[in-house]
């Protein structure tokens, strides 16, 4: 198999045409600040469609999701050193927005399967006074439960959706069931422009005061009239962090929101397919999707079976060799998803030996709804012939 023939797996999908006389626009005006003009500006435009699309009151784009974290934290009005629950398998964004926020992080165990440890989750929600559900590369947890759990100890729910647009859960989309849900538009999402983000509420309160701290300074905040009844209290009441999202993103974004079905559809058969091919093999496993869960993927995981430490290592150089580049997390030098290297929280976990475990074994590689079916066909046979040539036949079949 040759590495000459291995799909580009790293570019996005262009930029629809429609972008183009927008741009062109922007281009000659200069009219990239997002408070210029008195309506209809790209980004309020932009707010309004995907409110609409997502089923909710309200939207705001900001810069970046770790931005829309970050803002959704301070919105809630939490005391400093605030205890905030998270998963252990996040990326180090999520952490990091934490700290921004004046908060404490308090990491919860993550299985096999990728998911939030319920048992682990229960047990730390005491005292903790908010909770960020990441959605980890698109795989959701038991949001029932989480739900149930929080609500009755009245603790505030943000869904760092970042990789999870389009995932609906038990009908409903994933972002719309806690206080808050924070999307990315960085490169490698569904929705690519470059850098961005957005979050949705239905609580006009909540949206107002991150409006305020988005950097809506002086009456800028009048260009968002339905809510223009929730701002004169919160005029110069709140610090301006100016994390607003440019024109010039939003005509990227816009014109893509209407290929985001087709995006799903076409990134959940490709990833089903792969994962059917995989799980053929004895040292591979892809966890299966939640009852309820339909999920929106742009990557594939799966844990690697009965393989040492440098048999992980030796399966990731051999699939690289033939044009797949694999990730595994745990494994990787430096890599911000792996917990213990965050080593800017405080009272940073000596161990986590579920999510460790998962770690040292869960592989990552980009499976872009783009791609072909031959092309998803390269990508599973390379990943299936490196198992094979790191374990060889004879310990695969048992002869």
């Amino acid at each position: 198999m040759s590495s000459a023939l291995a799909p580009n797996v790293h570019d996005a999908e262009p930029i629809p045409e429609a972008a183009r006389a927008e741009i062109d626009r922007l281009l000659q005006s200069g009219d990239l600040f997002r408070y210029t003009a008195p309506e209809n500006a790209p980004v309020a435009l932009l707010e309004a469609e995907f409110a609409e699309m997502m089923g909710m009151r309200y939207a705001l784009a900001v810069s970046s999701c770790s931005a829309a974290l970050f803002l959704s934290l301070k919105a809630l009005g939490l005391p400093r050193d605030a205890r905030v629950l998270i998963p252990a398998f996040t990326f180090a964004a999520v952490p990091s927005a934490v700290m921004h926020a004046e908060c404490r992080p308090v990491l919860c165990e993550v299985g096999d399967d990728y998911r939030v440890d319920l048992k682990d989750f229960a047990a730390k929600l005491a005292g903790v006074e908010a909770v960020i559900i990441s959605h980890m590369r698109g795989h959701t947890s038991d949001m029932v439960a989480i739900m149930t759990l929080c609500e009755a100890q009245g603790v505030p729910v943000i869904e760092d959706a970042a990789h999870s647009l389009g995932t609906r859960w038990r009908g409903r989309m994933i972002g719309t069931l806690g206080r808050i849900g924070c999307f990315s538009f960085q490169s490698y999402k569904m929705i690519n422009a470059g850098e961005g983000g957005i979050l949705v509420t239905d609580d006009a309160e909540l949206v107002a005061r991150t409006i305020i701290m988005s950097g809506a300074y002086e009456h800028n905040w009048k260009k968002h009239p339905v809510l223009r009844d929730h701002f004169p209290a919160l005029q110069n009441s709140l610090p301006l962090y100016n994390q607003r999202m440019s024109n010039l993103s939003a005509a990227v974004i816009r014109p893509q929101l209407p290929h985001l079905a087709r995006r799903v559809r076409d990134g959940r058969a490709n990833h089903d397919h792969v994962a059917a091919r995989l799980n053929t093999s004895p040292w591979i496993t892809v966890p299966d999707s939640l009852p309820g869960e339909e999920r929106a993927p742009d990557s594939i995981q799966f844990n690697l079976d009965g393989m040492s430490e440098a048999e992980r290592r030796d399966f990731a150089e051999a699939a690289g060799a033939m044009g797949v580049k694999v990730q595994i997390f745990g494994l990787s030098d430096d890599n911000a998803r792996a917990f213990w290297n965050w080593q800017f929280v405080p009272d940073l976990p000596r161990d986590l030996p579920a999510t460790r475990a998962m770690l040292m074994r869960a592989c990552d590689v980009r499976l872009p709804a783009r791609l072909t079916r031959a092309e998803c066909d390269f990508v599973a046979e390379a990943l299936i012939a490196a198992a094979l040539t790191v374990m060889g036949e004879t310990r695969a079949y048992g002869t």
